[in-house]
């Protein structure tokens, strides 16, 4: 055997390039990442004059290969309807993408050969968070073809699953009549919500009316305006009193048709003069009053309509944001039968996340829609929240239900034109003081990443350029190619 010396400056050498050799490869292999933020993304903060510590920015590849890119990632954000996410994630793992929810009418006897019911006709109500117009009239109309034509009692409305308290729909922001401040409701008929079109036209402004409702009277002189259709609403006057709407102002002849939602009416007003309507025009007519009560047991079931499955209201329900049904699904986690809360439903969720590994110590939910000021999550657990949604056997339809950007939803006219178009699917969220989106982008390369980016600060609204500058740099490649991760 050759023995070789110790003193050989050979050997020392070729060990020294070996050792630089393989810190080298540990260096290299290592998930490393950059917090400096991409020129771009700095420059549109600059010009929104929101300083780099009121965002938080994490970019993590969905494939197991580390960060790209890390900023503020630990700190605690509102995160506005982002928050979503995890209401989606949590719904589809511990509901599952089938679940559906019934509304039912029940008797406590048949209808006579004439169609008339002598008793109660009670409305049962589970928390569907999808049941629309067109849904509700086909439920009734199901009851109507199975021989029910007159009611003598009462419409008894059973709300019972959901234990919701009272609240002011105009606390949150002082505008009661709008139809994103709906509260929960085990009955959820239409959205509680009155549909209105505007459409300007060469003599004027023609108002439909879309919903029809006993309970209301619509009064609307709204007349041509002039300028851009940005903040068209604002330009209405709306004023209601006991019975009544009154619509005024000027609508832009820019705007060409736009859909108005309003919510004057309190549930139980909402839904007698919503079934009266409708069931007037099906040749129906009820007798007594609309008035809360119990389903008793051993009624029997007259008609029954199931939801969609969850995989298509989650689908609906981010693509255009509604706070409304993310409040009704995150609900339904609450594992009690009856007398659901969100307060439950929150320690449900945590508890879930936790045994997921999922430990998020900031995590603050309120209701589950973002429509919070108490809501709290960082950019670091959303990231950590949306790689495991990727490895998850739900991961179809949670990727399904993110707006494509410049493809639908509320990123449908984002990112046009650019690399990002069609290769992001992000969630986004607003509220006054606060800008955010979450979600997962394709790089031209294929490689795909969970990006979070969230901004909390008095100028936030202005944020949206910054966001889509993140965006688009992970669509182009540019963090990848800057070796930039955690």
């Amino acid at each position: 055997m050759r023995r070789v010396s110790a003193a050989n400056p050979n050997l020392h050498s070729w060990l020294a390039v070996r050792v630089v050799l393989c810190f080298a490869l540990l260096f290299f292999a290592m998930p490393l990442f950059a917090d400096e933020l991409p020129k771009s993304v700095r420059q549109a903060l600059t010009r929104a004059r929101i300083p780099e510590d009121a965002a938080a920015i994490v970019v993590e590849s969905v494939e197991g290969n580390g960060f790209l890119f890390s900023h503020n990632g630990e700190a605690p954000m509102n995160p506005a309807s982002v928050m979503k996410l995890v209401t989606t994630h949590a719904a589809l793992e511990l509901l599952g993408p089938g679940n559906t929810w019934r509304t039912a009418f029940w008797s406590e006897v048949e209808p006579d050969e004439n169609g008339l019911l002598r008793g109660h006709l009670y409305l049962k109500g589970s928390g569907d968070p999808a049941l629309t117009l067109e849904r509700f009239w086909r439920l009734l109309r199901q009851l109507r073809a199975r021989g029910v034509r007159t009611i003598a009692g009462d419409l008894v409305l059973d709300r019972s699953a959901f234990r919701v308290p009272a609240s002011d729909p105009g606390a949150f922001d002082k505008r009661p009549l709008r139809a994103y401040n709906v509260a929960p409701d085990a009955l959820l008929v239409d959205f509680f919500a009155l549909r209105f079109i505007l459409r300007s036209e060469e003599g004027g402004v023609r108002f439909l009316e879309e919903t029809p409702n006993d309970n209301v009277r619509v009064a609307a002189n709204v007349v041509l305006g002039q300028g851009g259709c940005d903040g068209w609403r604002s330009r209405l006057d709306i004023r209601q009193t006991p019975g009544r709407l009154d619509i005024t102002g000027n609508f832009p002849a820019s705007c060409g048709e736009r859909t108005l939602l309003l919510s004057p009416l309190s549930p139980d007003a909402h839904i007698d003069g919503l079934f009266r309507a409708l069931w007037r025009e099906l040749g129906g007519s009820l007798q007594g009053k609309a008035r809360l009560g119990d389903t008793p047991t051993g009624s029997i079931l007259l008609a029954a309509h199931d939801s969609p499955q969850l995989s298509e209201i989650v689908r609906d329900m981010n693509k255009w944001s509604s706070n409304v049904v993310a409040r009704q699904v995150f609900l339904a986690l609450d594992d009690e039968e009856t007398l659901r809360t969100e307060a439950a439903a929150a320690k449900r969720v945590a508890g879930w996340l936790l045994k997921e590994g999922l430990n998020f110590p900031e995590l603050v939910l309120e209701n589950g829609s973002g429509l919070s000021r108490q809501e709290r999550i960082s950019a670091d657990s959303m990231s950590r929240m949306l790689v495991h949604a990727w490895k998850g056997a739900n991961m179809p339809d949670f990727l399904a239900s993110l707006p494509v950007a410049a493809i639908d939803g509320t990123m449908q006219k984002r990112l046009v034109g650019t690399a990002a178009a069609g290769r992001a699917r992000i969630k986004t969220g607003s509220l006054d003081g606060v800008k955010t989106a979450a979600g997962y982008v394709q790089d031209v390369r294929g490689r795909r990443y969970a990006v979070t980016i969230f901004i909390n600060h008095p100028n936030a609204g202005a944020g949206q350029g910054a966001i889509d500058a993140l965006i688009l740099q992970v669509a182009e490649g540019l963090l990848a190619g800057q070796g930039a991760g955690k």
